[in-house]
């Protein structure tokens, strides 16, 4: 679809809160909000440079871009609210825009908005990647675990007659250097466009702050967690297709649209764009479970599931038997576990603070 001039496929989380929801499938996400926390006190203590006297009204305005259904974009908002009043003491009146995609579940997200919440609550659907505000009305923007989403599929890696089209795959991992290529270049034109678009919003002195599932710089896509995961859910659909239940047509034109950055990808985008400082810039190892194999095999299942059964329903059609996808699924997830358990997983948190207009 197109979005403020700009193309976008929208890939929802399972919306509701249902037992393979997103909601109740995210705590992999709430541990990334509760390691960064401290990170984003100190930044907005520090870094932070608005003048709130010029404030209208005195209103504080924050958004989360790729916010889904909740519980986790509450927590992250008001761990930033709670920032902004211990650096300024004082009072302000807080306006909060929750963005993600138009499909995504909305309904969900406000019926469990905190009831004694200190804030305005607006839902601003639309993709992140083009222009959601105006001109110089943000201070700070929030995201979280949402950016790793590309804008679509790179065209090449569909292209039969390319020699990045990636048959019988469903991710770049364990694919040719042109598939990955495909991959990274769509990357940084997608964070090409949205820095673009954030330098335009976010007042000077006003403040981006993000975390990307991404990896070491040294690390390869293949050792990366999630990406061992995604190549086990495309052997479980290539198996479906051996066996008559799926076409395996369909499987070679299913790619997941997903790339985990490195921090000096990042870092090289946010330099090309040129309007914002580089405050800080981590990679910080997600602690490993000490839960026994069976329940981490649950726990990858069903949170890759909260992610995919949208857009897996989208590609292969409402019929598609997903049960019998991620019972598959499961039992190579069992039969990998020690591989799983070896791959990085890791975030890319940086501090991005908006330049003084014309420096």
């Amino acid at each position: 679809m197109v979005e403020n001039g700009n193309f976008s496929k929208a890939y929802p989380m399972k919306g509701g809160d249902g037992f393979h929801s997103y909601s109740n499938n995210s705590s992999y996400q709430r541990e990334v909000i509760d390691a960064v926390k401290e990170l984003i006190n100190e930044a907005i203590v520090e870094k932070l440079d608005i003048n709130i006297h010029s404030l209208p009204n005195k209103t504080f305005k924050i958004t989360d871009m790729g916010c889904s259904v909740g519980p986790n974009t509450f927590i992250a908002i008001q761990n930033i609210i709670e920032a902004v009043e211990k650096k300024y003491q004082t009072q302000f009146e807080y306006q909060v825009f929750f963005n993600d995609h138009v499909s995504n579940d909305f309904n969900t997200l406000f019926s469990s908005i905190p009831p004694n919440n200190n804030y305005y609550p607006m839902g601003l659907p639309g993709s992140f990647h083009g222009r959601l505000f105006p001109n110089a009305s943000l201070h700070i923007m929030n995201s979280s675990y949402a950016l790793q989403w590309l804008s679509q599929v790179p065209k090449e890696v569909l292209d039969k007659s390319s020699p990045a089209w990636n048959k019988g795959k469903i991710c770049y991992t364990s694919a040719g250097d042109e598939t990955l290529k495909a991959y990274t270049e769509q990357f940084g034109k997608d964070m090409d466009c949205f820095l673009d678009s954030r330098a335009k919003e976010v007042v000077p002195g006003g403040l981006l702050l993000l975390s990307f599932p991404g990896r070491l710089s040294e690390t390869p896509h293949s050792q990366v967690y999630s990406n061992i995961a995604y190549d086990l859910l495309g052997s479980s659909l290539m198996e479906m297709a051996h066996k008559g239940i799926i076409s395996e047509e369909k499987v070679d034109d299913f790619n997941i649209p997903v790339y985990f950055t490195s921090p000096q990808e990042v870092e090289e985008a946010v330099k090309r764009n040129g309007c914002f400082n580089i405050e800080r810039v981590v990679c910080i190892p997600l602690k490993k479970s000490q839960s026994s194999n069976s329940t981490k095999a649950k726990a990858v299942s069903s949170h890759i599931r909260a992610g995919m059964e949208s857009l897996l329903k989208e590609h292969f059609g409402d019929e598609f038997n997903l049960d019998q996808l991620f019972e598959n699924f499961l039992q190579k997830l069992h039969e990998n576990i020690l591989p799983l358990q070896h791959g990085e997983a890791s975030t890319v948190f940086l501090i991005l603070k908006r330049k003084e207009v014309g420096r």
